[in-house]
C-alpha cells in the first residue's frame, strides 16, 4: 500500500484503508440507516448505541464531501 519508510497520516491511513475493506455500498447503506433511525421498541440505552454507531459513517461522509 505504501513504501516503507513513509509517514502516513491518520487521515490518509483511514481513507485507504476504508477503500479497501469497507465497499462504498455497504457506507452508503449505514449513512441511509443513520438518516432513517428511529427509536421504535429500542431503548434509550439501545438507540443511543445505535446512533453514535451510524454517525460514524454519516461523519465520514460529510467529512469526504
Amino acid at each position: 500500500m505504501f513504501d516503507r519508510g513513509v509517514v502516513v497520516d491518520w487521515v490518509c491511513f483511514e481513507r485507504a484503508f476504508l477503500k479497501k475493506y469497507f465497499p462504498e455500498s455497504v457506507r452508503h447503506a449505514q449513512e441511509v440507516e443513520f438518516m432513517r433511525l428511529q427509536q421504535g421498541g429500542m431503548s434509550v440505552t439501545e438507540y443511543a448505541m445505535r446512533f453514535e454507531h451510524l454517525a460514524r459513517f454519516y461523519t465520514q461522509a460529510v467529512s469526504e464531501a
